[in-house]
């Protein structure tokens, strides 16, 4: 009953007037966001940052959420209409949405979407309510070598699942390490990595490795990809409402895609790419027309959707009770956490018990929201298409730059900017993740320093981090998920040898 009492706490910081309007805001822009092809929420949240030195906490990550949750329902408008899926969650949704379309059924397939996505993202939210306090007393007992060997875990996890390849991952989580140890050495009072650099001393602001990547290297990186062609837009044909039979193949894969997608996303290594495809696979098994697949299946349409709702539900998870971010959104989301000096872990429920329920609230109170705004709202979306690429991302641009001039006005902040970019755009080009470096960014202090303290309390011993039951059994957990591939890859190879 306490995750209830909480819960009843947090509408009521959720429906103040002044939250209502950011959660109204943030799912109305994020689902915007969803529907134009190549941009996302962890790029829009990057964007919006620099209000975390004017708005209230609660207020801006409300505001984040709806981006988030609006963005994932967002996504699939352009995935059925356009073919293109919006957000990297929904290119499963292409698969079938756009055949429904192109067989005159597209009112039934963004009608599917977005009440699998209410269903899901409301159970999804309740999971979070009360798996979360769960988690905090499981995490309570981590000490500073356990928090390391997670930390570690969330690196390895991070990298594997967002990289092309492992090496790729890695090299990216490096640069961001890299990045997040400039500045002065709390313990030592030595500055690091600064070059002379009088404005360095005091690190390298997360917010503008958080916007060179995802707003200026994304932006030049899609506008260094535009296509000269036009996209071939499939006009909205017929009722958006469901048939019944429609509604009776689409209730039971909406459940068994939240099933699917709230669990993996709540892992270290989720996300939510892993359980749309798993969701979509599962359908055509388990469809009594899996003749219908590859033509315009609904379930195809229903499962994914709802998996890709409630993985970005279960992301909240980890970030809010452990600090560890799973996806690139999340990643932002802990920057503006960092921006408040607010560190989220086991503590975060008892410290800022207003800020994180009130949050949870306002997903349910979201998810409401989008239902009502997307459907009615659907042409409206659909003729944001027509905006011309060339203005969208001059206005990206120059957004980035007026936000972070704003933080510091400092010239140096700016210079940063561009440079980070510009390496943004060239990660981008040769297939290396950019998601990796933010963690790097926010985690890499954080592990040195557990690293630091486990060592100091067993006097420099190192087995602490293999003595330790906790420690010990997720490095392992860790050491599998990097040398798995490999020797796989090693036994296929011999097997086929032979």
């Amino acid at each position: 009953m306490d995750a209830l009492s909480q819960l009843a706490a947090g509408f009521a910081v959720a429906l103040t007037p002044i939250n209502l309007m950011w959660c109204l805001v943030g799912v109305t822009l994020g689902t915007g966001i969803g529907v134009l092809p190549g941009l996302g929420p962890a790029l829009t949240i990057a964007l919006l940052l620099p209000i975390t030195f004017k708005v209230e906490p609660a207020s801006a990550f409300i505001l984040f959420a709806g981006i988030y949750y609006g963005a994932m329902y967002g996504g699939s408008t352009t995935s059925i209409l356009l073919n293109t899926p919006g957000e990297s969650a929904t290119i499963v949704t292409a698969l079938e949405g756009n055949k429904m379309a192109r067989n005159g059924r597209a009112g039934a397939a963004l009608a599917t979407s977005a009440i699998g996505s209410f269903v899901a993202g409301t159970i999804g939210t309740l999971g979070i309510a009360f798996l979360a306090p769960v988690v905090v007393d499981w995490a309570l007992r981590f000490g500073p070598a356990d928090y390391f060997a997670l930390m570690v875990l969330a690196f390895v996890t991070v990298s594997a699942v967002l990289g092309s390849s492992a090496i790729r991952g890695l090299t990216s989580l490096f640069i961001g390490i890299l990045i997040g140890l400039v500045g002065v050495d709390l313990q030592t009072g030595q500055a690091r990595f600064t070059f002379g650099v009088q404005e360095l001393t005091d690190k390298i602001d997360v917010i503008i490795v958080a916007v060179g990547l995802f707003a200026v290297g994304e932006t030049l990186y899609m506008a260094a990809r535009r296509r000269t062609g036009k996209d071939e837009i499939i006009p909205l044909r017929g009722s958006l409402m469901m048939t019944k039979e429609e509604w009776s193949r689409s209730w039971k894969p909406w459940l068994r895609g939240t099933a699917i997608g709230f669990p993996i996303g709540a892992m270290p290594a989720g996300g939510a790419e892993v359980p749309t495809f798993l969701s979509y696979y599962t359908e055509k098994k388990l469809s009594p027309k899996p003749e219908e697949f590859g033509h315009g299946a609904i379930e195809g349409v229903a499962g994914p959707e709802a998996a890709n709702n409630a993985s970005a539900a279960g992301v909240l998870v980890p970030m809010l009770t452990l600090g560890l971010p799973t996806s690139a959104t999340a990643a932002i989301m802990l920057s503006a956490f960092q921006s408040y000096g607010i560190n989220p872990g086991p503590m975060l429920l008892q410290s800022q018990p207003q800020l994180v329920w009130g949050l949870i609230a306002s997903l349910f109170i979201g998810n409401v929201l989008l239902l009502a705004l997307n459907l009615p709202m659907i042409r409206i979306w659909v003729k944001m298409l027509e905006v011309p690429a060339p203005m969208l991302y001059a206005g990206i641009l120059v957004f980035a730059t007026i936000g972070t001039y704003g933080i510091s006005q400092s010239p140096v902040d700016l210079a940063l900017l561009y440079m980070i970019g510009a390496m943004g755009f060239l990660m981008r080009r040769y297939d290396f993740p950019t998601a990796p470096v933010i963690i790097g960014v926010i985690l890499g202090p954080l592990a040195e320093q557990n690293f630091r303290q486990a060592m100091t309390i067993s006097a420099g011993d190192w087995t602490v981090f293999f003595t330790r039951p906790l420690a010990g059994s997720i490095l392992a957990i860790a050491a599998i998920i990097v040398l798995a591939p490999a020797i796989y890859s090693a036994v296929q190879k011999r097997r086929a040898a032979a």
